[in-house]
Protein backbone atom coordinates (compact mmCIF):
# COMPACT_ATOMS: atom_id res chain seq x y z
CA UNK A 1 0.00 0.00 0.00
CA UNK A 2 1.20 3.52 -1.15
CA UNK A 3 2.48 6.07 1.62
CA UNK A 4 0.82 9.48 1.25
CA UNK A 5 4.51 10.97 0.30
CA UNK A 6 4.43 8.13 -2.41
CA UNK A 7 1.15 9.31 -3.11
CA UNK A 8 1.83 12.99 -3.36
CA UNK A 9 4.99 12.46 -5.56
CA UNK A 10 2.79 10.04 -8.31
CA UNK A 11 0.08 13.24 -8.10
CA UNK A 12 2.86 15.93 -8.67
CA UNK A 13 4.03 13.66 -11.35
CA UNK A 14 0.86 13.65 -13.01
CA UNK A 15 -0.19 16.87 -12.60
CA UNK A 16 2.88 18.01 -14.19
CA UNK A 17 3.07 15.84 -17.40
CA UNK A 18 -0.66 16.82 -17.85
CA UNK A 19 0.01 20.54 -17.77
CA UNK A 20 3.36 19.98 -19.64
CA UNK A 21 2.71 23.50 -21.95
CA UNK A 22 1.85 25.15 -17.79
CA UNK A 23 4.78 23.72 -16.56
CA UNK A 24 7.40 24.66 -18.67
CA UNK A 25 5.92 28.04 -19.13
CA UNK A 26 5.92 28.38 -15.54
CA UNK A 27 9.52 26.96 -15.94
CA UNK A 28 10.80 29.39 -18.12
CA UNK A 29 9.40 32.43 -16.33
CA UNK A 30 10.80 31.56 -13.21
CA UNK A 31 14.26 31.32 -14.82
CA UNK A 32 13.33 35.05 -16.73
CA UNK A 33 12.10 36.76 -12.96
CA UNK A 34 15.20 35.22 -11.39
CA UNK A 35 17.99 36.33 -13.75
CA UNK A 36 16.07 38.07 -16.77
CA UNK A 37 18.34 37.32 -20.20
CA UNK A 38 21.73 36.42 -17.61
CA UNK A 39 22.59 33.97 -20.28
CA UNK A 40 25.05 32.77 -18.06
CA UNK A 41 22.03 31.64 -15.94
CA UNK A 42 20.31 30.21 -18.20
CA UNK A 43 23.65 28.12 -19.62
CA UNK A 44 24.01 26.55 -16.47
CA UNK A 45 20.67 25.90 -15.67
CA UNK A 46 20.47 24.06 -19.53
CA UNK A 47 23.41 22.38 -18.13
CA UNK A 48 21.62 21.03 -14.90
CA UNK A 49 18.29 20.24 -16.25
CA UNK A 50 17.43 16.57 -16.87
CA UNK A 51 14.12 16.49 -18.48
CA UNK A 52 14.21 17.08 -22.27
CA UNK A 53 11.44 19.40 -22.52
CA UNK A 54 12.33 21.34 -20.56
CA UNK A 55 16.31 21.41 -21.89
CA UNK A 56 14.31 22.34 -25.09
CA UNK A 57 12.48 25.68 -23.89
CA UNK A 58 15.93 26.42 -22.14
CA UNK A 59 18.10 26.16 -25.45
CA UNK A 60 15.36 27.67 -27.40
CA UNK A 61 15.06 31.14 -24.47
CA UNK A 62 19.36 30.50 -24.87
CA UNK A 63 18.67 31.04 -29.02
CA UNK A 64 16.45 33.46 -29.11
CA UNK A 65 18.45 35.47 -27.03
CA UNK A 66 21.68 35.16 -28.95
CA UNK A 67 19.53 36.36 -32.00
CA UNK A 68 19.26 39.67 -30.46
CA UNK A 69 22.97 40.26 -29.44
CA UNK A 70 24.48 43.16 -31.07
CA UNK A 71 28.26 42.63 -31.84
CA UNK A 72 29.34 43.83 -28.65
CA UNK A 73 27.19 41.39 -27.07
CA UNK A 74 28.04 38.36 -28.55
CA UNK A 75 32.16 39.14 -27.53
CA UNK A 76 30.73 38.84 -23.96
CA UNK A 77 29.03 35.90 -24.63
CA UNK A 78 32.46 34.06 -26.26
CA UNK A 79 34.30 35.45 -23.33
CA UNK A 80 31.82 33.76 -20.52
CA UNK A 81 31.63 30.73 -22.25
CA UNK A 82 35.41 30.36 -22.49
CA UNK A 83 35.88 31.42 -19.20
CA UNK A 84 32.78 29.48 -17.12
CA UNK A 85 32.83 26.37 -19.32
CA UNK A 86 35.96 24.95 -19.72
CA UNK A 87 37.44 21.84 -18.30
CA UNK A 88 38.20 21.00 -14.11
CA UNK A 89 41.94 21.00 -14.31
CA UNK A 90 42.26 19.47 -11.04
CA UNK A 91 39.98 17.12 -11.93
CA UNK A 92 42.00 16.35 -15.40
CA UNK A 93 44.94 16.45 -13.42
CA UNK A 94 43.50 13.40 -10.77
CA UNK A 95 42.24 11.47 -13.27
CA UNK A 96 45.40 11.02 -15.67
CA UNK A 97 47.36 10.44 -12.36
CA UNK A 98 44.53 7.60 -11.79
CA UNK A 99 45.22 6.33 -15.07
CA UNK A 100 49.39 6.36 -15.01
CA UNK A 101 48.86 4.39 -12.02
CA UNK A 102 46.28 1.60 -13.48
CA UNK A 103 45.56 2.37 -17.52
CA UNK A 104 42.52 0.10 -17.62
CA UNK A 105 39.25 1.05 -19.80
CA UNK A 106 37.62 2.41 -16.68
CA UNK A 107 40.28 4.89 -16.02
CA UNK A 108 40.68 6.08 -19.70
CA UNK A 109 37.17 6.69 -20.33
CA UNK A 110 37.39 9.01 -16.52
CA UNK A 111 40.37 10.75 -18.04
CA UNK A 112 38.26 11.27 -21.57
CA UNK A 113 35.02 12.59 -19.38
CA UNK A 114 37.13 14.67 -17.33
CA UNK A 115 38.83 16.81 -20.39
CA UNK A 116 35.59 17.31 -22.14
CA UNK A 117 34.83 20.73 -21.54
CA UNK A 118 31.41 21.11 -20.13
CA UNK A 119 30.69 23.38 -22.94
CA UNK A 120 30.73 20.81 -25.61
CA UNK A 121 27.66 19.31 -23.58
CA UNK A 122 26.14 22.75 -23.68
CA UNK A 123 26.53 22.84 -27.19
CA UNK A 124 24.78 19.70 -27.53
CA UNK A 125 21.87 20.84 -25.94
CA UNK A 126 21.42 24.27 -27.55
CA UNK A 127 21.31 22.34 -30.66
CA UNK A 128 18.56 19.95 -29.80
CA UNK A 129 16.08 23.27 -30.21
CA UNK A 130 14.63 24.52 -33.30
CA UNK A 131 17.42 25.90 -35.57
CA UNK A 132 19.88 25.08 -32.41
CA UNK A 133 22.20 23.86 -35.89
CA UNK A 134 21.42 26.93 -37.68
CA UNK A 135 22.68 29.38 -34.51
CA UNK A 136 25.73 27.40 -33.74
CA UNK A 137 26.55 27.32 -37.43
CA UNK A 138 26.47 31.27 -37.44
CA UNK A 139 27.92 31.52 -33.85
CA UNK A 140 31.27 29.85 -35.23
CA UNK A 141 31.16 32.44 -38.32
CA UNK A 142 30.65 35.17 -35.67
CA UNK A 143 33.37 34.07 -34.06
CA UNK A 144 35.69 33.85 -36.75
CA UNK A 145 35.16 37.77 -37.62
CA UNK A 146 36.62 38.07 -34.29
CA UNK A 147 39.46 36.71 -34.54
CA UNK A 148 40.13 38.91 -37.45
CA UNK A 149 40.59 41.63 -35.19
CA UNK A 150 42.71 39.91 -32.78
CA UNK A 151 40.65 38.50 -30.14
CA UNK A 152 41.22 34.53 -29.11
CA UNK A 153 38.47 32.42 -28.32
CA UNK A 154 40.53 29.29 -29.55
CA UNK A 155 38.74 27.21 -27.00
CA UNK A 156 35.07 27.56 -28.04
CA UNK A 157 36.11 27.39 -31.31
CA UNK A 158 37.87 23.84 -31.29
CA UNK A 159 34.95 22.70 -29.76
CA UNK A 160 32.81 23.89 -31.85
CA UNK A 161 34.76 22.17 -34.75
CA UNK A 162 35.17 19.24 -33.15
CA UNK A 163 31.34 18.81 -32.93
CA UNK A 164 30.84 19.94 -36.44
CA UNK A 165 32.70 17.19 -37.90
CA UNK A 166 30.69 14.80 -36.18
CA UNK A 167 27.10 16.53 -37.33
CA UNK A 168 28.13 17.40 -40.53
CA UNK A 169 30.46 14.02 -42.06
CA UNK A 170 29.72 12.15 -45.08
CA UNK A 171 27.00 10.08 -43.66
CA UNK A 172 24.77 12.91 -42.83
CA UNK A 173 24.86 14.61 -46.31
CA UNK A 174 23.19 14.05 -48.90
CA UNK A 175 24.32 15.42 -52.67
CA UNK A 176 21.53 16.65 -55.26
CA UNK A 177 21.68 18.21 -58.47
CA UNK A 178 20.87 21.78 -58.84
CA UNK A 179 18.46 22.35 -61.66
CA UNK A 180 16.54 25.31 -63.38
CA UNK A 181 13.48 23.74 -61.33
CA UNK A 182 14.81 23.53 -58.15
CA UNK A 183 13.54 25.87 -55.37
CA UNK A 184 13.59 29.61 -56.20
CA UNK A 185 15.04 30.03 -52.59
CA UNK A 186 17.91 27.62 -52.89
CA UNK A 187 18.56 29.52 -56.45
CA UNK A 188 19.03 32.79 -54.46
CA UNK A 189 21.40 31.41 -52.11
CA UNK A 190 23.87 29.69 -55.28
CA UNK A 191 24.09 33.04 -56.63
CA UNK A 192 24.56 34.50 -53.06
CA UNK A 193 26.88 31.97 -52.08
CA UNK A 194 29.06 31.92 -55.61
CA UNK A 195 32.29 32.94 -54.47
CA UNK A 196 34.36 32.22 -57.14
CA UNK A 197 32.81 33.49 -60.15
CA UNK A 198 29.97 36.08 -59.48
CA UNK A 199 26.78 34.85 -60.71
CA UNK A 200 25.23 37.85 -62.43
CA UNK A 201 21.67 37.73 -62.65
CA UNK A 202 18.63 34.93 -63.38
CA UNK A 203 20.20 35.21 -67.29
CA UNK A 204 23.84 34.02 -66.04
CA UNK A 205 22.48 31.49 -63.87
CA UNK A 206 20.41 29.87 -66.05
CA UNK A 207 23.19 29.48 -68.84
CA UNK A 208 25.14 27.38 -65.76
CA UNK A 209 22.04 25.10 -65.48
CA UNK A 210 21.82 23.97 -69.27
CA UNK A 211 22.00 20.74 -70.83
CA UNK A 212 25.71 21.00 -70.70
CA UNK A 213 26.28 21.77 -67.57
CA UNK A 214 26.13 20.57 -63.95
CA UNK A 215 25.88 22.27 -60.85
CA UNK A 216 25.43 19.45 -57.03
CA UNK A 217 25.77 20.72 -53.85
CA UNK A 218 25.81 18.84 -50.09
CA UNK A 219 22.64 19.29 -47.60
CA UNK A 220 22.84 18.69 -44.41
CA UNK A 221 18.89 18.11 -42.92
CA UNK A 222 18.91 20.22 -40.14
CA UNK A 223 19.47 23.53 -42.53
CA UNK A 224 16.86 22.98 -44.87
CA UNK A 225 17.27 24.26 -48.24
CA UNK A 226 20.83 25.81 -47.06
CA UNK A 227 23.73 24.13 -49.38
CA UNK A 228 26.19 23.36 -47.58
CA UNK A 229 29.25 23.27 -51.15
CA UNK A 230 28.41 23.43 -54.44
CA UNK A 231 30.13 22.58 -57.18
CA UNK A 232 29.53 23.65 -60.81
CA UNK A 233 30.76 21.85 -63.83
CA UNK A 234 31.00 22.65 -67.87
CA UNK A 235 30.86 19.23 -69.91
CA UNK A 236 33.49 20.30 -72.98
CA UNK A 237 35.48 18.50 -75.58
CA UNK A 238 38.95 18.84 -74.47
CA UNK A 239 40.32 21.08 -71.17
CA UNK A 240 40.32 24.56 -72.16
CA UNK A 241 42.97 27.49 -71.13
CA UNK A 242 40.48 30.60 -71.11
CA UNK A 243 37.13 30.95 -68.69
CA UNK A 244 35.54 32.89 -70.97
CA UNK A 245 33.79 30.67 -72.76
CA UNK A 246 32.69 28.77 -69.46
CA UNK A 247 31.32 31.78 -68.51
CA UNK A 248 29.67 33.10 -71.39
CA UNK A 249 26.05 33.04 -71.05
CA UNK A 250 25.48 33.56 -75.12
CA UNK A 251 28.01 30.63 -76.04
CA UNK A 252 26.66 27.49 -77.56
CA UNK A 253 25.15 24.36 -75.96
CA UNK A 254 26.88 21.82 -76.38
CA UNK A 255 25.14 18.74 -77.19
CA UNK A 256 26.49 16.58 -74.01
CA UNK A 257 26.56 13.28 -75.88
CA UNK A 258 29.51 15.01 -77.60
CA UNK A 259 31.60 16.05 -75.06
CA UNK A 260 34.37 14.30 -73.65
CA UNK A 261 35.60 15.98 -70.86
CA UNK A 262 34.02 17.46 -67.17
CA UNK A 263 35.85 20.64 -66.01
CA UNK A 264 35.20 22.05 -62.60
CA UNK A 265 35.17 25.77 -63.16
CA UNK A 266 33.75 26.76 -59.22
CA UNK A 267 33.50 25.00 -56.02
CA UNK A 268 32.07 27.58 -53.29
CA UNK A 269 31.73 26.56 -49.50
CA UNK A 270 28.39 28.56 -48.77
CA UNK A 271 28.86 28.99 -44.73
CA UNK A 272 31.53 30.70 -42.99
CA UNK A 273 30.85 28.72 -39.99
CA UNK A 274 31.88 25.43 -41.78
CA UNK A 275 34.78 26.52 -42.33
CA UNK A 276 37.63 24.39 -41.80
CA UNK A 277 35.02 21.42 -42.54
CA UNK A 278 36.00 18.91 -45.35
CA UNK A 279 33.18 18.44 -47.85
CA UNK A 280 35.33 19.16 -51.15
CA UNK A 281 36.79 16.04 -51.55
CA UNK A 282 33.77 14.37 -51.08
CA UNK A 283 31.40 16.24 -53.07
CA UNK A 284 33.70 15.90 -56.11
CA UNK A 285 34.74 12.10 -55.90
CA UNK A 286 31.24 11.71 -55.83
CA UNK A 287 30.31 14.20 -58.48
CA UNK A 288 32.70 12.04 -60.65
CA UNK A 289 30.86 8.76 -60.02
CA UNK A 290 27.49 10.17 -61.21
CA UNK A 291 28.86 11.66 -64.40
CA UNK A 292 30.70 8.91 -64.95
CA UNK A 293 27.43 6.75 -64.95
CA UNK A 294 25.32 9.30 -66.98
CA UNK A 295 27.91 10.28 -69.54
CA UNK A 296 30.53 6.91 -70.22
CA UNK A 297 31.68 9.11 -73.31
CA UNK A 298 32.79 11.71 -70.64
CA UNK A 299 37.07 10.40 -70.05
CA UNK A 300 38.77 13.43 -68.61
CA UNK A 301 37.95 15.15 -65.39
CA UNK A 302 39.65 18.45 -64.81
CA UNK A 303 39.62 21.91 -63.24
CA UNK A 304 40.03 25.63 -64.63
CA UNK A 305 41.08 27.00 -61.47
CA UNK A 306 41.84 30.07 -60.48
CA UNK A 307 45.45 31.61 -58.68
CA UNK A 308 43.33 33.42 -56.28
CA UNK A 309 46.62 35.16 -53.89
CA UNK A 310 49.55 35.33 -56.84
CA UNK A 311 49.41 39.28 -56.99
CA UNK A 312 49.25 39.29 -52.84
CA UNK A 313 52.43 37.14 -52.66
CA UNK A 314 54.67 39.13 -55.48
CA UNK A 315 53.64 42.37 -53.43
CA UNK A 316 55.22 40.83 -49.91
CA UNK A 317 58.88 40.86 -51.46
CA UNK A 318 60.27 41.14 -47.87
CA UNK A 319 59.53 37.53 -46.93
CA UNK A 320 62.14 35.41 -46.99
CA UNK A 321 60.34 32.58 -47.85
CA UNK A 322 58.75 34.21 -50.41
CA UNK A 323 59.22 35.58 -54.04
CA UNK A 324 62.36 37.56 -52.66
CA UNK A 325 64.24 40.01 -55.38
CA UNK A 326 67.09 37.43 -55.39
CA UNK A 327 64.41 34.23 -56.46
CA UNK A 328 62.46 36.38 -58.35
CA UNK A 329 66.01 37.33 -60.62
CA UNK A 330 66.62 33.36 -60.79
CA UNK A 331 62.94 32.36 -62.22
CA UNK A 332 63.56 35.49 -65.02
CA UNK A 333 66.91 34.63 -66.04
CA UNK A 334 65.92 32.94 -68.96
CA UNK A 335 63.37 36.12 -70.00
CA UNK A 336 65.92 38.76 -68.87
CA UNK A 337 66.71 40.29 -72.48
CA UNK A 338 63.18 40.47 -73.69
CA UNK A 339 61.53 41.81 -70.51
CA UNK A 340 64.08 44.71 -70.53
CA UNK A 341 63.80 45.28 -74.39
CA UNK A 342 60.01 45.44 -73.68
CA UNK A 343 60.01 47.87 -70.86
CA UNK A 344 62.18 51.04 -69.95
CA UNK A 345 63.61 48.94 -66.54
CA UNK A 346 66.90 47.26 -67.29
CA UNK A 347 66.61 45.03 -63.89
CA UNK A 348 64.28 41.95 -65.24
CA UNK A 349 62.40 41.84 -61.73
CA UNK A 350 61.37 45.84 -61.76
CA UNK A 351 60.47 45.37 -65.64
CA UNK A 352 58.41 42.34 -64.96
CA UNK A 353 56.52 43.84 -61.58
CA UNK A 354 56.12 47.36 -63.71
CA UNK A 355 54.80 45.38 -66.69
CA UNK A 356 52.23 43.66 -64.01
CA UNK A 357 50.59 46.92 -63.63
CA UNK A 358 49.15 46.95 -67.04
CA UNK A 359 49.36 43.04 -68.08
CA UNK A 360 47.11 43.06 -70.67
CA UNK A 361 49.60 45.88 -72.54
CA UNK A 362 52.62 43.85 -71.63
CA UNK A 363 50.80 40.31 -72.91
CA UNK A 364 53.32 38.72 -75.41
CA UNK A 365 56.39 39.64 -73.12
CA UNK A 366 54.63 38.32 -70.25
CA UNK A 367 53.19 35.16 -71.32
CA UNK A 368 56.44 32.60 -69.82
CA UNK A 369 57.74 34.70 -67.30
CA UNK A 370 54.52 34.43 -65.50
CA UNK A 371 53.81 31.41 -66.35
CA UNK A 372 56.84 29.97 -64.74
CA UNK A 373 56.07 32.60 -61.43
CA UNK A 374 53.20 31.13 -61.04
CA UNK A 375 54.36 27.66 -61.23
CA UNK A 376 56.94 28.71 -58.18
CA UNK A 377 54.19 30.37 -56.49
CA UNK A 378 51.93 27.08 -56.62
CA UNK A 379 54.58 24.67 -55.75
CA UNK A 380 56.88 26.43 -53.90
CA UNK A 381 56.13 28.60 -51.52
CA UNK A 382 55.15 27.85 -48.10
CA UNK A 383 52.96 29.18 -44.89
CA UNK A 384 53.02 27.68 -41.40
CA UNK A 385 54.20 24.22 -43.41
CA UNK A 386 51.69 24.62 -45.90
CA UNK A 387 51.50 25.44 -49.67
CA UNK A 388 50.32 29.06 -49.91
CA UNK A 389 47.63 28.88 -52.52
CA UNK A 390 44.68 27.67 -51.00
CA UNK A 391 42.96 26.02 -54.54
CA UNK A 392 46.52 24.24 -55.06
CA UNK A 393 46.34 22.70 -51.31
CA UNK A 394 42.73 21.75 -52.08
CA UNK A 395 43.39 19.86 -55.17
CA UNK A 396 46.43 18.39 -54.65
CA UNK A 397 45.76 16.92 -51.08
CA UNK A 398 42.28 15.63 -53.07
CA UNK A 399 45.04 13.30 -55.25
CA UNK A 400 44.29 15.38 -58.78
CA UNK A 401 47.93 16.55 -60.56
CA UNK A 402 48.72 19.67 -61.52
CA UNK A 403 48.46 19.32 -65.45
CA UNK A 404 48.60 23.22 -67.06
CA UNK A 405 49.23 26.73 -66.20
CA UNK A 406 47.96 29.69 -68.27
CA UNK A 407 48.70 33.15 -68.28
CA UNK A 408 45.54 35.53 -69.26
CA UNK A 409 43.75 32.48 -68.85
CA UNK A 410 40.91 34.72 -67.01
CA UNK A 411 40.68 38.66 -68.26
CA UNK A 412 37.44 39.80 -66.04
CA UNK A 413 38.91 42.27 -63.86
CA UNK A 414 38.54 40.20 -60.57
CA UNK A 415 41.19 37.78 -62.35
CA UNK A 416 43.44 39.99 -63.07
CA UNK A 417 43.29 41.91 -59.76
CA UNK A 418 44.19 38.75 -58.04
CA UNK A 419 46.28 36.97 -60.11
CA UNK A 420 46.74 39.10 -63.25
CA UNK A 421 44.54 36.67 -65.46
CA UNK A 422 46.24 33.07 -64.98
CA UNK A 423 44.10 30.37 -64.37
CA UNK A 424 45.42 26.56 -63.33
CA UNK A 425 44.32 22.99 -64.67
CA UNK A 426 44.36 20.33 -62.50
CA UNK A 427 43.20 17.00 -63.47
CA UNK A 428 41.57 13.93 -61.82
CA UNK A 429 42.53 10.49 -62.63
CA UNK A 430 40.39 7.84 -60.80
CA UNK A 431 43.07 5.59 -60.41
CA UNK A 432 46.22 7.91 -59.29
CA UNK A 433 43.88 9.58 -56.97
CA UNK A 434 44.60 7.61 -53.70
CA UNK A 435 48.34 7.72 -54.39
CA UNK A 436 48.52 10.87 -55.51
CA UNK A 437 46.66 12.09 -52.14
CA UNK A 438 49.31 9.69 -50.11
CA UNK A 439 52.10 11.43 -51.44
CA UNK A 440 50.73 14.50 -50.75
CA UNK A 441 49.97 14.32 -47.43
CA UNK A 442 52.83 12.17 -46.04
CA UNK A 443 55.57 13.52 -47.94
CA UNK A 444 54.67 16.89 -49.52
CA UNK A 445 55.27 15.37 -53.44
CA UNK A 446 53.35 17.66 -55.83
CA UNK A 447 52.64 15.65 -58.83
CA UNK A 448 52.49 17.13 -62.16
CA UNK A 449 51.96 16.60 -65.87
CA UNK A 450 54.69 15.42 -68.14
CA UNK A 451 54.30 18.93 -70.27
CA UNK A 452 55.02 20.21 -66.58
CA UNK A 453 58.23 18.50 -65.31
CA UNK A 454 61.16 19.63 -66.71
CA UNK A 455 59.57 23.35 -66.38
CA UNK A 456 59.03 22.31 -62.64
CA UNK A 457 62.21 20.78 -61.90
CA UNK A 458 63.88 24.24 -63.28
CA UNK A 459 61.70 26.51 -61.06
CA UNK A 460 62.56 24.50 -57.81
CA UNK A 461 66.37 24.45 -58.37
CA UNK A 462 65.46 28.17 -58.77
CA UNK A 463 64.38 28.72 -55.83
CA UNK A 464 66.57 27.10 -53.69
CA UNK A 465 69.69 29.17 -55.47
CA UNK A 466 70.79 26.88 -57.79
CA UNK A 467 71.09 29.17 -60.68
CA UNK A 468 73.82 27.19 -62.38
CA UNK A 469 71.76 24.16 -62.92
CA UNK A 470 69.23 26.72 -63.88
CA UNK A 471 70.62 28.02 -66.71
CA UNK A 472 72.60 24.37 -67.97
CA UNK A 473 68.79 23.37 -68.15
CA UNK A 474 67.37 26.37 -69.93
CA UNK A 475 70.56 26.25 -72.38
CA UNK A 476 69.64 22.49 -73.67
CA UNK A 477 65.87 23.72 -74.91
Amino acid sequence: MATSSQAAVRWWWRYNFANMPGFLSNLLRLVRERRGTDMDFLCHHLLSERGEASQTVLAQEIIKSYKAMAPAERHNFFEMLCRNFGPDEAAIVRAAAAYKRMPDAANLAALSAAVEAPRQELLRRINTAARGTETLVAMRGHLLETAKNGTNFQALDLDLKHLFRSWFNRGFLRMERITWQTSALTLEKLMAYESVHEINGWPDLRRRLEADRRCFAFFHPALADEPIIFVEVALTKGLTANLEPLLDIHAPVLAPGQADTAIFYSISNCLKGLRGIAFGNFLLKQVVTELAAEFPNIKTYGTLSPVPNLSRALENRQDENGFTHERLSRLLADYAQPLSAASTRRDPVEAFLTMLKQPLAYREALTKPLERVSLAYLTQIQQNGKLYDPVATFHLSNGARLEHIHAFGNLRPYGLQASFGVTANYLYVPADLEENHERFVREGEIRVSHDLEREYKLVAEAWQGQSRKVKKASSSK
